[in-house]
């Protein structure tokens, strides 16, 4: 069970009352170091996300162009319907308890999850973890962002053909990307940052609505599909299938592990959103909802989907703006489109946008509020050019692959030394002090042990995706990063114990001054 200790005394209060917690409701106390602590990363008392909150917010992650197209280019890989529906489901289980355990830690203490990241890294050592997910949100945010746009580009084409002229990236674009793609671009860019300066109430009840909303037009579009192709003419096998019996498994194993890359993102840092939660029952059982659950339903409905579009319109698509695209009525291609595009709109907020505001706000909470951390990743994220990086399902698999090798590290780390090493104890105050006393100030604010086990397993994950003669193993870039991670960490405790050393000291001065 975990423990949650506050030597100064009770969990603080909030300081603005509001439902939904907006962004700066925790509480700076007087003993908390101002290089360390604003009312953004400030523990929280009022916590009132139910269930259905963290299902809506899986639902937004699920149901976007991206969580589509990732599903569909598996098909890519030579396996039947069936075996990537396993793929599919096995891999969102195995998210589905890593969640679990990334989301106790914040939710039982209720801090976001660069805050949380101090216990293992040190006070000053979680700003590389907080640096390397905020870097890794701005790349996912540009993508996501890019993803949302080409479905505005597919409604401003059926309303104004004229438009079709500076569609073309050859001749009217810059940096690989269209005149018109640049514009919507641009406006979903404005709406994001609209959506999300207005605070975390506003992204919770604009996720409460994404998620569904894409429900109806997915089952929708699939009644539709079905019934202009006749069920007899659908073949559920989208592409050639290559691998049968044993010889599916390892394809298989790939696909599930491509599956963890993919949500391994907002999986590290479910923490910011945890913290929000009523209780670890109701986070748990909104993943299981949003998570397992939804994502089957949302498989099925992607399966059938893709199957449809080779009879209808005589060749397999895997992207639904370009299905969408191709019904021969405006109005369906508009309502489907802005569907498409606001709810991954609704995911890019949450999982992209959230994430590095908490994580840059962490390296400088005094200079760099919540907000100002995630306007920092929205610029970004127009620097890196993201059309680029989510191109075809090759370099979607590489990009995913990448992300993976870095991600999996720092879960791994978090992960030994919250359950394994400190046996689910965490010392909130400590969390905000700079002393040299405290539980998690380690070697001038850094624990050596944690910072060498995420760069080991980060260097030979990496190794997997960028050396040719290891690349077939560059799948389980998460899953070797993190294992590594936490293996080395492990050892390093053992041997050099950093975290059971710094318990020792600052419950001897603790000791002392209680004599004094």
């Amino acid at each position: 069970m975990t423990e949650v200790i506050h030597p100064h005394g009770e969990k603080p209060g909030d300081v603005l009352e509001a439902a939904g917690l907006p962004t700066g409701s925790g509480v700076v106390e007087s003993f908390h170091d101002p290089r360390l602590s604003n009312e953004d990363l400030a523990p929280l008392k009022k916590q009132t996300w139910s269930a259905y909150n963290f299902f809506a917010f899986w639902m937004s992650d699920v149901h976007s162009v991206g969580g589509y197209v990732t599903a569909g280019s598996l098909f890519a890989l030579g396996l039947a319907s069936w075996q990537v529906l396993i793929a599919l489901l096995v891999g969102i289980t195995i998210v589905y308890f890593l969640c679990n355990l990334v989301a106790k830690p914040s939710q039982q203490s209720g801090v976001p999850y660069p805050v949380i990241s101090r216990t293992v890294f040190g006070v000053l050592g979680a700003n590389i973890p907080a640096i390397i997910r905020g870097l890794i949100a701005v790349a996912w945010y540009g993508i996501q962002t890019y993803l949302a746009s080409a479905a505005l580009v597919v409604v401003a084409l059926k309303l104004w053909p004229d438009l079709a002229g500076i569609a073309d990236a050859d001749t009217v674009g810059f940096a690989g990307l269209s005149l018109l793609g640049w514009i919507a671009f641009l406006i979903l860019w404005v709406a994001q940052a609209f959506v999300f300066w207005r605070g975390m109430e506003s992204i919770r009840k604009f996720i409460d609505f994404c998620g569904p909303a894409v429900y109806v037009v997915m089952i929708i579009l699939a009644i539709y599909l079905v019934s202009q192709a006749g069920w007899e003419n659908i073949d559920l096998n989208l592409g050639s299938v290559q691998f049968e019996g044993w010889d599916a498994v390892p394809v298989m194993l790939g696909a599930i592990a491509l599956v963890v890359s993919y949500f391994s993102g907002p999986m590290l840092n479910f923490g910011d959103f945890s913290r929000y939660g009523k209780s670890f029952k109701a986070v748990k059982r909104g993943n299981l909802l949003g998570l397992p659950l939804n994502f089957l339903v949302f498989s099925i409905l992607v399966v059938i989907c893709a199957a449809a579009t080779v009879p209808v319109f005589g060749e397999l698509i895997t992207d639904p703006i370009e299905t969408v695209a191709r019904i021969d009525n405006v109005y369906a291609i508009i309502l489907g489109a802005l569907t498409f595009a606001i709810a991954t709109v609704g995911i890019n907020i949450v999982a992209n946008f959230v994430s590095p505001a908490f994580d840059f706000s962490n390296v400088a909470p005094q200079k760099i509020s919540w907000r100002m951390g995630g306007m920092i990743a929205a610029v970004g994220s127009v620097l890196i050019t993201p059309w680029n990086l989510y191109s075809s399902p090759e370099i979607i698999h590489y990009t995913l692959d990448t992300l993976g090798a870095f991600i999996g590290p720092l879960f791994g780390v978090l992960i030994c030394d919250f359950y394994i090493v400190r046996k689910q104890t965490v010392y909130v105050d400590d969390l905000y002090t700079m002393s040299e006393k405290g539980r998690y100030w380690y070697k001038k604010g850094f624990n050596p042990n944690a910072v060498i086990a995420t760069a080991v397993g980060a260097v030979l994950a990496a190794s997997t995706v960028f050396i040719p003669a290891l690349q077939g193993a560059a799948s389980y870039a998460w899953f070797i990063g993190c294992g590594i991670a936490l293996l080395v960490y492990w050892i390093a405790e053992k041997v050099s114990p950093q975290a059971a050393r710094s318990m020792q000291a600052a419950e001897e001065h603790e000791t002392a001054s209680v004599i004094q």
